[in-house]
């Protein structure tokens, strides 16, 4: 059970190698933006300096080419609004408390009427900045702040389009695994103090408590790996660097919703077990010994199968085609453990538990009904067919058979195909969806 930490150092590690790389791209990137807007901008308007180019450069950087598209678009309607509306109260009222006050309202009114979102500030900063020029010089400034805008928006979007930012399948992956390390370690950890428990006789019921407490708090990050996973996903959509790459997303999808699932199912597993140890007389009894070290072996159980699955995840959304028999093979005997957890639980219930003790035999049973449904590997792949999006219907070729018409031969099955997203098929019988050419 020791192993387990050293494992969760060495993965640690990894990914902070991982992180440290893309941060500096990212810097990279939009340093780049930046300083290339500022030159434009200083070569279109000569002995100024445009620092609102690099300004919204920077802000038009996105991480995807999708909120570029909307970022770019808002930022430019945000800036034009902001002015115009400057120019106006610049030939009507004088610079004063209240015109400003007046200003900032109706500039952030208009803004939230345009749905202008992480923006909407940028309508009364402009508008503030080009009153405060003073009415004589409202209106060249005004038209120079819009210019300079525009400059930023396009080389912020010519830089989405020379650095493409990279498909963050590989990141959600790394999500998804962190969620399963989190769920394996916290079992892991009370598979050992329960043993250590039993061993010394001492009382559960605060570790329990403990145990609750991190299962509730891994089950509120969850909605962050969610959208580390909506990001990746959306990575995907205009981006010239996703063409030709596999579209691991319906295998992340759901082994998110796996993992989900089993971290509610055992933190109503841990929600029993505080309940069954507080003010409990069978802990005192001779029987509690076993019954505490049989919840530690289950427990262990349910941190390998929780770990291996993670791990085949992360690995499938890594840039290799294909995952080793090897991982398969962990996987499998770590349900052969769930599978063997949920005889010995049978064999409790059915045989008569101590009252005190049932409704906890039963909820630890459900659990590990609940990991094995979700965990199969079976089930795994029938989910993600049904994550993927629906292909556009197609004539079929003449002598060349369809998947599924009659005469076409089943895809050939290997211990590997168990974790691939869909069965493989010649290049001329891919879908339309999956070829590169698009």
């Amino acid at each position: 059970m020791r192993d387990w930490r050293r494992a969760k150092l060495t993965g640690g590690m990894i990914r902070l190698r991982g992180d440290g790389r893309a941060t500096l791209l990212w810097s990279l990137r939009i340093t780049i933006a930046a300083t290339a807007s500022y030159v434009v901008g200083t070569l279109l308007f000569p002995g100024t300096q445009p620092l609102l180019a690099p300004l919204t450069a920077m802000l038009v950087v996105q991480v995807t080419p999708v909120s570029l598209l909307a970022s770019g678009l808002d930022r430019v309607v945000a800036v034009v609004s902001g002015v115009s509306l400057a120019v106006a109260f610049s030939v009507m009222v004088p610079l004063e408390w209240w015109s400003l006050g007046l200003l900032i309202f109706v500039s952030i009114t208009i803004g939230q009427l345009l749905r202008l979102r992480s923006n909407l500030i940028e309508v009364a900063i402009s508008g503030m900045l080009v009153l405060g020029v003073g009415s004589l010089a409202a209106e060249s400034a005004a038209w120079q702040r819009i210019a300079e805008t525009l400059v930023g928006a396009a080389v912020g979007i010519a830089a989405n389009l020379l650095f493409p930012p990279k498909v963050a399948s590989a990141d959600a992956g790394r999500a998804i695994d962190g969620l399963a390390d989190s769920v394996s370690d916290l079992l892991n950890r009370a598979a050992d103090e329960l043993t250590e428990l039993a061993a010394e006789g001492r009382e559960v019921a605060p570790a329990a408590r403990a145990w609750l407490g991190e299962a509730r708090r891994i089950t509120h990050d969850i909605p962050r790996v969610g959208a580390a996973l909506l990001h990746a996903e959306q990575g995907r959509r205009l981006n010239v660097r996703a063409v030709g790459t596999p579209n691991v997303g319906p295998g992340l999808r759901q082994g998110l919703e796996s993992l989900e699932h089993s971290a509610v199912a055992i933190r109503s597993m841990f929600r029993a077990l505080v309940d069954a140890t507080q003010d409990a007389t069978w802990a005192e009894s001779e029987n509690a010994e076993p019954v505490l070290l049989g919840l530690a072996q289950t427990f262990a159980e349910m941190a390998a199968g929780i770990d291996a699955f993670g791990q085949l995840v992360h690995d499938e959304a890594g840039p290799a085609e294909h995952i080793s028999s090897g991982h398969v093979r962990v996987l499998r005997e770590a349900l052969e453990g769930l599978h063997e957890a949920r005889a010995r639980l049978e064999d409790v219930v059915l045989g008569g538990a101590e009252p005190e003790l049932l409704e906890l035999h039963v909820t630890v049973l459900s659990t590990v009904k609940r990991l094995l449904r979700e965990l199969d590997l079976a089930e795994r792949i029938r989910r993600q067919l049904r994550l993927v999006p629906p292909a556009r219907p197609r004539l079929p070729r003449a002598g060349i058979p369809t998947p599924g018409s009659r005469g076409a031969a089943p895809p050939a099955t290997s211990p590997d195909a168990e974790t691939q997203l869909l069965p493989s098929l010649p290049d001329d019988q891919q879908p339309e969806r999956d070829r590169p050419d698009e």
